[in-house]
């Protein structure tokens, strides 16, 4: 059992093989550093890993869903299906998503569950680990690459926010209402599934204070030009904050997070995630 700060790990029996580097599925329950279970599931993929080259070559991706998601939804098995051809795949619900335990915190506490989360991805025997967030979280893979230095390999953050308590979008209008309204809880928790904890105190660090502290870690940044809850500004904020380090790519026509990246974006986020190890 792992003790690092990153929280305790779920002892597997999952291993590559020596010769064929193939591995086998797996579902269990990780723990986060404050004691919430996580439901996460790993997934091979289609790719035939090196034994001999470890450090090289494809990725373990782990998949951060967005608010209201879980490891189930059809959207989140979506996606994790265009990554698998790049590459082996870990996906987990949040806290207070799905079958996870806790309460949702709308990206703070949510940086323990993504680091419990790659810490696993590291233990199966990946070298290399590319985390890819939607919404909340692409705003929680920030965050961690900043609060975690050197955990990763490779960050792809899709329709982020730039910054906390945005309310310029009447989707946006709608979230807060269902994250500070006891009614609006109420519908989150018997409607959505989605079980959330109480307002921030502090304040924690946003997604764009985030961005400066990732480099060198390699960056990439996507979002949508129809994008209904975070207009252009959020995603530019971003870049600028990188300062020349990550990259940004406007998506024409896209709209919001998982459901709104096709195959093909998928294709090009996996592609370009391979390409970062050299």
């Amino acid at each position: 059992m792992s003790s690092s700060p990153a929280g305790h790990v779920a002892r597997s029996t999952v291993r590559p093989n020596a010769e064929t580097g193939s591995r086998t599925p797996l579902r269990t329950f990780l723990t986060a550093a404050d004691g919430i279970s996580i439901d996460s599931v790993y997934e091979p993929g289609g790719v035939v890993y090196d034994a001999s080259a470890p450090s090289t070559g494809h990725p373990v991706f782990v998949v951060a869903h967005g608010f209201t998601g879980d490891v189930d939804r059809p959207h989140v098995r979506r996606v994790a299906s265009a990554l698998a051809r790049h590459g082996a795949v870990v996906t987990f619900s949040f806290r207070g998503h799905g079958r996870s335990g806790g309460h949702s915190t709308v990206g703070d506490r949510e940086v323990h569950d993504l680091a419990a989360v790659v810490e696993w991805a590291r233990s199966l025997g990946h070298a290399r680990v590319a985390t890819v967030g939607f919404s909340m979280g692409g705003s929680v893979v920030l965050r961690h690459a900043a609060l975690h230095p050197g955990t990763v390999d490779a960050v792809v953050s899709v329709s982020a926010p730039a910054r906390w308590y945005y309310r310029g979008t009447p989707p946006m209008r709608r979230v807060h209402w269902l994250v500070t309204r006891p009614e609006g809880r109420l519908v989150a928790r018997y409607g959505l599934r989605t079980r959330i904890h109480g307002d921030w105190d502090p304040v924690p660090l946003s997604p764009v204070e985030a961005v400066p502290k990732i480099a060198p870690t390699p960056l990439l940044i996507v979002h949508g030009d129809q994008d209904g809850y975070f207009p252009l500004d959020h995603p530019r904020m971003l870049a600028e904050a990188a300062a020349g380090h990550g990259e940004l790519w406007v998506e024409h026509g896209m709209g919001h997070a998982e459901h709104a990246a096709d195959d093909g974006l998928l294709a090009r986020i996996g592609d370009w995630a391979v390409a970062q190890g050299g």
